[in-house]
């Protein structure tokens, strides 16, 4: 925009940065020629004028009183109506814009090449046998990879995926002019693309008009797949491959599937009444269609170019007397795939009802195996280890549905339904019975062979809507779906209960059902809850020896604060993981982990490495949620950087085992739990006026109103806290930069433990403790990104006088918070030994800072009169302030 160039070169970093800087400069310079051919020159130069006054209030020492501050807030507060979109988009674009130059530089040929893909793979590999570790131990630790990450829609998503696909057209004309030797016409050429691009999001729509149904959200998530992930697996597996010929002399079996995805969308009932039986039928028949698509793209494209004439005999057989016998034997398939494919789109037509039978995945590979083979036996290795290689490991990775897909539901649904039988059939209430009688009864009618369900029962709709899903889950093959996943699960009947209603709507095989441990009471009893089932034959000989536990991180973050809430998840995997082994069960821990810090975010590696020791040792299941596929998975090159980062985070794990803590450290962690809860609840729950001011102080209630997400932003109607979802609870607090559910709580017990002279013994545990560390370092990173000044500045606007007092408290506890840190970690600011993302931030904070103080504005108009042009503006400073925190919820 005009002179951001300057903004941008004058901040000082390594010369590793200079592709950024550079790209960041040139886009920022499109948008300004853009925006002064938009709106005019006068309008370009207001814009500069509020980056200017932006930036020199950011360096006038963080006085919030300062003139520059005083001469910003003027100038927002006088625009006019007809100025405050625009002005608002300005900004949202070019954070945007330098979202795309980051993502791009993470992939660039400039970036350091011991951060590329394939060096991070070769180099872990490398380490670990240096280190010890076996040729054969890690031909068998990659053997036995298993990354399944599971997608899911995302309640604040605010991109429209029209958007979405000119940010990927942006990222893709970067990393072309970093090719060399393009002439200059061909780099005229890109730079016209990039600023056409440029002119196609000025000048369209930011965002939807409607909510999106959950299918427009499933149909978003097969994009990713097409757009990314089709590619994305088979060039990660030829790293991988040679990445493991490097170090052991033998690459990957040709059926290893190592990555496998899931999918939430369409799937995901809880608190989502949009999400149907119907709709969950029709997602699964879109799943597959688009799987028989993408597959009879590739086989068509072979077609044309397996034109040879040797072949095995295994081959001829297959082919006949055919002059082209690769061609033969695959015109055979695409066949297939056609009539597929069109009978597919029948159903689809039909409303979603048919009976047609998937196609078997052998249908694929036998064939494609078949040329594979042959072509190695004639000698064509550089044909077969090409597309056709490519393709028998699609096969592999997505099967014939793409996507496997997880039902999820509340707990309190199926109690529901057993309630309303139990009393139908003269039992009594199931629903007031204890944890015992629930058991016995559940048990006894799973052992049962009659049917427990009468023909002519009549349930209510909510319970009729329950056991259709369980019908529409058995009327699928097993191998189209990933688990029922149980939210809010508290006791051994609530996954007891799911079994028997399976078993009474038909399903035929046995789907993992994987409670969701969500609250802090429900992580310190989980282990209680596993151990009280596996104690149980029958439940024993179901699930034969394997089992999947959901952790989650969100709703326990939100219940409990974030410090508890990570400690309680450590420790339930601990104890689950050592129950399991009494048992001699498999236990698959399934990571319900959000992008933020206050639902579990923190970097992938980072992450997988503060797990508690054999913890990823029957591979990592973890969500990837709304922008965070966005970020890690939208782009081909990008996905394959994720999915390396993964393997060499798991293989370290796995291999190199991350020290347990010691038994002193454990006896500070336990305070600290208790220390920080007490201190996070002694605010969300303790203070009667909470709520209140949580509702003026943030844009929460202005969000719930927004075309956003399929999913309503409360489970219920009404209520306080404990009724809102945790991803528009974090939202609301980025947005106004108070950022408090990422740290309330945790500063105020590191505090208490140095005051008791534990000082010595926390710096012992961030120094040699992985989990520790990362606690510590996420706090940094939340307190970089939170602005006292800005958050004083939302109460100023939108708290009636007598609530500001929780604020002005908070902002003190934060100051203080973030100071003990600090002196914890030995520095003077946060994050001041990661000095490019102290600098990312500093320089988003230049445009954020304007968007910032417009939605204070925005919103303190629209309580007062509402206006469709205030709330429009509104959802554009949502879009930008979330881009500059490089996150939503």
């Amino acid at each position: 925009m005009g002179t951001v160039e300057a903004a941008v070169e004058n901040e000082e970093g390594q010369a590793d940065y200079s592709g950024l800087r550079s790209n960041v400069s040139f886009l920022g310079r499109l948008l300004g020629e853009t925006i002064a051919d938009a709106e005019g020159p006068e309008f370009l130069a207001l814009i500069e004028k509020i980056r200017g006054l932006s930036k020199t209030a950011r360096l006038a020492s963080g006085d919030d009183s300062s003139v520059e501050r005083e001469q910003l807030l003027a100038v927002l507060r006088n625009l006019d109506n007809a100025q405050l979109v625009p002005v608002a988009r300005a900004f949202s674009q070019f954070l945007n814009l330098a979202n795309i130059a980051d993502q791009h530089h993470t992939v660039s040929r400039q970036m350091d090449p011991l951060f590329s893909a394939s060096r991070a793979l070769s180099a872990t590999l490398a380490e670990l046998t240096e280190e010890g570790i076996s040729r054969e131990q890690l031909v068998d630790t990659i053997d036995n990879l298993r990354i399944e990450l599971v997608l899911t829609a995302h309640p604040t998503e605010i991109m429209r995926r029209t958007l979405i696909h000119k940010h990927t057209e942006i990222g893709r004309c970067l990393s072309q002019l970093e090719l060399g030797g393009l002439t200059e016409r061909e780099q005229q050429r890109l730079h016209t693309r990039l600023r056409e691009l440029i002119a196609q999001i000025w000048y369209g729509d930011d965002f939807r008009l409607q909510r999106p149904t959950p299918v427009d959200e499933a149909k978003w998530g097969f994009a990713v797949v097409e757009d990314s992930l089709w590619r994305a697996v088979p060039e990660f597996l030829r790293r991988l491959d040679s990445a493991l010929q490097e170090a052991c002399g033998q690459g990957l079996p040709l059926e290893a599937a190592p990555v496998t995805f899931v999918s939430w969308i369409g799937g995901d009932r809880d608190g989502n009444p949009n999400v149907t039986h119907e709709v969950t039928a029709e997602v699964m028949w879109l799943s597959r269609w688009q799987a028989t698509d993408l597959y009879l793209k590739d086989v068509e494209q072979l077609v044309e170019e397996l034109s040879m004439t040797h072949c095995n005999e295994p081959l001829r057989a297959l082919s006949g007397d055919a002059h082209e016998p690769y061609r033969a034997v695959l015109r055979d398939l695409r066949a297939t795939l056609r009539d597929h494919l069109a009978a597919i789109e029948a159903v689809l037509d039909n409303g979603g009802r048919g009976d047609l039978a998937p196609l078997d995945e052998a249908v694929l590979w036998a064939p494609l195996k078949a040329c594979y083979d042959s072509m190695l036996d004639c000698g064509m290795q550089a044909i077969a280890n090409a597309g056709l290689l490519d393709l028998l490991r699609r096969v592999r990775c997505f099967g014939v549905h793409l996507l496997r897909h997880d039902i999820r539901q509340d707990s309190a649904r199926h109690t529901q339904v057993l309630s309303e039988l139990t009393s139908y059939l003269g039992l009594g209430d199931y629903a007031e019975w204890d944890e015992k009688a629930r058991c016995a009864f559940l048990l006894q009618e799973l052992s049962s062979r009659r049917p427990l369900i009468p023909a002519r029962w009549q349930p209510s709709e909510d319970a009729a809507e329950v056991l259709a899903t369980c019908e529409v889950v058995a009327r699928q093959p097993e191998d189209a779906l990933g688990a029922y996943v149980i939210s809010m699960a508290r006791q051994a009947s609530d996954i007891l209960a799911v079994h028997l209603l399976l078993r009474e709507t038909g399903c035929p095989f046995d789907l993992p059902v994987a409670p969701l441990f969500e609250t802090l009471d429900d992580l310190s009893r989980a282990r209680e809850v596993i151990a009280s089932l596996l104690d149980d034959a029958w439940y024993r000989g179901h699930i034969d020896g394997r089992l999947m536990v959901m952790i989650g991180y969100s709703d326990s973050a939100k219940d409990a604060g974030v410090l508890a809430a990570s400690w309680a998840q450590y420790r339930a995997q601990e104890e689950l993981l050592a129950v399991c082994d009494e048992h001699g069960v498999k236990l698959t821990l399934f990571h319900g982990r959000g992008g933020t810090i206050g639902r579990g975010g923190a970097p992938a590696h980072a992450a997988l490495l503060s797990q508690p020791p054999g913890s990823l040792e029957n591979g990592l299941r973890v969500t990837e949620q709304g922008e965070m596929i966005r970020a890690k998975l939208g782009w081909t090159s990008l996905a394959v950087k994720t999915l390396a980062t993964y393997t060499t985070a798991i293989c370290r794990a796995n291999l190199s085992t991350p020290p347990a803590p010691k038994p002193e450290w454990r006896e500070v962690m336990e305070a600290l739990s208790a220390d920080s809860c007490e201190a996070y609840r002694a605010v969300v729950r303790g203070e009667p006026e909470f709520v209140p001011y949580f509702r003026y102080a943030t844009p929460e209630q202005e969000l719930a109103g927004l075309p956003l997400g399929s999913r309503p932003a409360r489970r219920a109607k009404g209520g306080g806290i404990e009724s809102l979802r945790a991803i528009p609870w974090i939202f609301s607090w980025s947005q106004n930069r108070l950022m408090l559910p990422a740290w309330l709580g945790a500063g105020k017990a590191l505090q208490a433990a140095i005051d008791r002279g534990q000082r010595a013994l926390l710096e012992e545990m961030a120094a040699n403790w992985p989990f520790f560390a990362t606690r510590l370092s996420m706090l940094e990173m939340v307190f970089a990104k939170a602005d006292v000044g800005l958050s004083a500045h939302y109460d100023d606007c939108l708290v009636p006088r007598e609530l500001q007092r929780i604020g002005a408290d908070l902002r003190t506890q934060l100051a203080h918070d973030n100071a003990t840190v600090l002196a914890l970690h030995g520095v003077d600011a946060p994050l001041e030994d990661s000095p490019w993302i102290r600098q990312s931030i500093q320089l988003r904070n230049i445009y954020t800072d304007p968007l910032n103080v417009l939605q204070a504005e925005l919103l303190q108009r629209q309580r007062a009169e509402p206006e469709a042009l205030l709330e429009q503006a509104i959802m554009v400073t949502f879009a930008g302030i979330a881009a500059g925190m490089r996150n939503t919820g």
